[in-house]
């Protein structure tokens, strides 16, 4: 269920084991200063409690990486307590807290099958997709004429994230955003 792996190996979204605590890595940076040795420098969650920390490793360093069981499930709700999942397979339902869901919850539509990460039989986290079609629901209108250019607007989405979008893209259209960075992609 763990394995080790250098600390220069260690990527966004991962889920490393250290003093005992579970973190997911928030962001990375590996720093080499001149002519001393390089480091990694990581950004991560504690998922137990929330906290953010903020942790140094040598690059020879060894990390515990936890590898977790994934299961599809369903999104239902949110009820303001927490974000409410489906089992597709057994119907059994699950609720994750509002700090284990992070940023995602901009991109969850109910009904939406999405898989649920589980450390032992708690769940800890969700996978999205790579990229999800979302409504429009509010922009400026669309510049008639307009090309894709390196011009932007912010739009609200039906699920009421706001995300840059190019100045064609007006009310009603549906879009396929990136979930990992949160930027427009295409038309839908």
């Amino acid at each position: 269920m763990a394995d080790n792996l250098l600390a220069t190996q260690l990527r966004k979204g991962m889920i490393v084991k250290i003093e005992k605590e579970l973190y997911r890595i928030f962001d990375r940076q590996h720093v080499t200063p001149g002519n001393l040795r390089g480091f990694v420098r990581v950004k991560m969650r504690n998922i137990r409690n929330g906290s953010m920390a903020e942790e140094k490793f040598r690059s020879e360093d060894i990390v515990e990486r936890v590898s977790l069981e994934q299961k599809e499930m369903q999104y239902l709700y949110n009820d303001g307590g927490g974000y409410h999942f489906m089992d597709t397979a057994s119907y059994e339902q699950v609720q994750l807290s509002p700090d284990l869901m992070g940023d995602s919850v901009g991109f969850l539509k109910p009904e939406m099958n999405i898989q649920v990460e589980f450390y032992g039989e708690n769940p800890i986290g969700i996978e999205l997709p790579q990229t999800v079609d979302l409504k429009v629901t509010e922009t400026m209108p669309a510049i008639k004429g307009a090309t894709a250019t390196n011009q932007t607007k912010p739009a609200t989405l039906e699920t009421g994230v706001v995300i840059q979008v190019p100045p064609f893209i007006g009310e009603g259209d549906v879009i396929r955003v990136n979930t990992e960075t949160g930027e427009y992609q295409t038309r839908a």
